[in-house]
């Protein structure tokens, strides 16, 4: 009998613990949708439809398309858009007018979509990892390190089109998995919703086919059992492919007259001028490239941190963890290499890991867990390019008599998003980060456009880390007649674009970037006269 006592009250005292660790989880991953609810005011700009024109063209907002859709070859679909923001906003403007309001303002529509991707988030990506972990304890675990990751404050609630992949990636292999659980049947209908959302995924993003490779590969035993599941994917891809050709050809073809020859002839065919766009080593470089271990050695580790180490640690070898290392190793083949583009891959290893079992461990990888997400959080999610929107949105303003111009210069910063300044008559140059001098020639030449005897004025947005315009502003430019007026400025801005370690030192270069950080708005004016002597 003593033999027999001494295993049963450890296995009864482990027990025990099992359950204050589930009671904590459970408790920790109820406070966490609050997590994601305040991170929607608090997110940098890029998800501001810089490439999304729709706000635009919904409400009627002067909006700039992006080469993306004006290039001759269009590399974007309509097609994720208009069910993912169009359909939505169209239904906010049917609400807005009926409560017989005034135009919808712009600020109101941005965050209403921010609002709809944490929603989609909060309900899609959970929803999926629920249906993908089976194990009850398993899946609390899953669903705390998903919803802790500052992946998914930040740029789950962007309007990224990464954000809408991971979407469709997860629920992709939701569906796979759930025909292969089903042995007996040839799950047709899961079947059909595979297929949509394989066009879907293709014609958002082309970095979507490698998440799938592994599902496509654990299939084929089951097509060959149910040759009439094959065929209703088929159909179903050929169906929804056809319809999504039909629908970005008469896109980008508004003013043609017959869609049928355009169809026959010219058909716009997004995925695959997607495909020789990033297959071009010219095309690329214009975007940077990068070695084949850049996502193992830089983007993994900044998407994932400490949950990195956890791959030590699979539960066991399963279908998401698959989707994200093939993703991974094939995406890498790509010259071209960003963090986002593993955006997918976050929640499938997040699913897919486990706790170390050593108590001390795991207390300390959980600390560095929490600190790692809080500091990333922060810096991606409220001072990197954190200005662009809130100085966009006080430009739109319609009463800004503090800055009475009619043209605006960004320089160093992201794209700002034209439709955010409503209907306000606004010029607006994005400068990029071209060189200081060019930038202080594309200003001038403005200033000249005038008429003689009276005094011009310019908007310029920049960073304060631009140390250029110090020399400037102190009349170091041939012109001295020229002043700077500080009408705007935020401190929440950090311009991580502009960092030259190799031009000013680690410790010049943080006290630029982060000791002047902000983001000014100035109004430079110039007598007409001094200018043209």
């Amino acid at each position: 009998m003593p033999e027999r006592e001494v295993p049963c009250k450890e296995i009864h005292n482990l027990h025990e613990r099992l359950k204050r660790v589930n009671s904590s989880v459970d408790g920790l991953h109820k406070s966490l949708p609050g997590r994601r609810d305040t991170a929607l005011l608090r997110l940098h700009p890029y998800n501001s439809a810089n490439r999304l024109s729709k706000p635009g063209e919904v409400f009627g907002y002067p909006h700039v398309r992006t080469w993306e859709f004006t290039s001759s070859r269009p590399v974007r679909s309509v097609i994720p858009l208009w069910p993912i923001y169009g359909l939505p906003m169209l239904v906010l403007q049917w609400v807005w007018t009926e409560t017989g309001k005034e135009a919808v303002a712009p600020d109101l529509v941005y965050y209403a979509l921010r609002l709809l991707m944490f929603t989609l988030s909060f309900v899609l990506e959970d929803w999926a990892i629920h249906d993908l972990v089976q194990s009850p304890r398993e899946r609390r675990l899953a669903l705390l390190l998903v919803a802790s990751s500052y992946v998914t404050w930040t740029y789950q609630t962007h309007t990224f089109s990464n954000s809408v992949e991971t979407l469709v990636v997860l629920w992709s292999v939701v569906m796979v998995q759930r025909i292969l659980d089903n042995k007996t049947r040839s799950s047709l209908l899961s079947s059909a919703v595979l297929g949509s959302l394989v066009t879907f995924g293709i014609f958002n993003r082309i970095t979507f086919p490698p998440f799938l490779l592994p599902s496509g590969v654990f299939l084929l035993p089951h097509f060959s059992r149910k040759p009439i599941s094959l065929l209703t994917l088929c159909s179903a891809i050929l169906f929804t492919s056809l319809l999504a050709v039909v629908i970005d050809t008469a896109f980008y073809n508004a003013s043609a007259d017959s869609l049928f020859h355009l169809l026959c002839t010219r058909p716009v065919i997004t995925p695959l001028n997607s495909l020789l766009y990033n297959t071009s080593a010219s095309n690329l470089s214009l975007h940077g490239l990068h070695p084949p271990y850049h996502h193992f050695i830089a983007s993994l580790p900044l998407l994932l941190g400490p949950a990195l180490l956890l791959l030590w640690y699979i539960r066991k070898v399963t279908l998401p963890i698959l989707s994200a290392l093939s993703a991974t190793i094939l995406l890498s083949l790509i010259p071209h290499q960003e963090p986002r583009f593993l955006l997918p891959a976050v929640p499938l290893i997040l699913s897919s890991v486990r706790l170390p079992q050593s108590r001390v461990l795991r207390r300390y990888w959980l600390a560095t867990w929490i600190l790692f997400n809080l500091g990333l959080g922060i810096l991606m999610g409220v001072y990197h390019q954190g200005g662009v929107i809130r100085a966009q949105s006080w430009l739109g303003q319609p009463n800004q008599h503090d800055l009475e111009v009619t043209e605006v210069f960004w320089w160093r910063t992201y794209s700002p998003s034209v439709w955010l300044l409503g209907g306000k008559e606004l010029v607006t140059t994005d400068l990029m980060g071209i060189k200081a001098d060019l930038m202080m020639d594309r200003v001038l030449e403005a200033l000249r456009r005038c008429d003689e005897g009276t005094t011009k004025s310019v908007g310029l947005v920049a960073p304060l880390s631009s140390i250029e315009l110090d020399d400037w502003m102190g009349h170091g430019h041939s012109w001295e007649q020229i002043s700077f007026e500080q009408v705007w400025k935020t401190t929440r801005h950090l311009n991580l674009d502009d960092m030259d370690f190799e031009a000013d030192g680690i410790r010049g270069t943080l006290n630029r970037v982060v000791g002047r950080r902000g983001l000014v708005i100035w109004k430079i004016s110039m007598p007409c006269r001094d200018i043209k002597s």
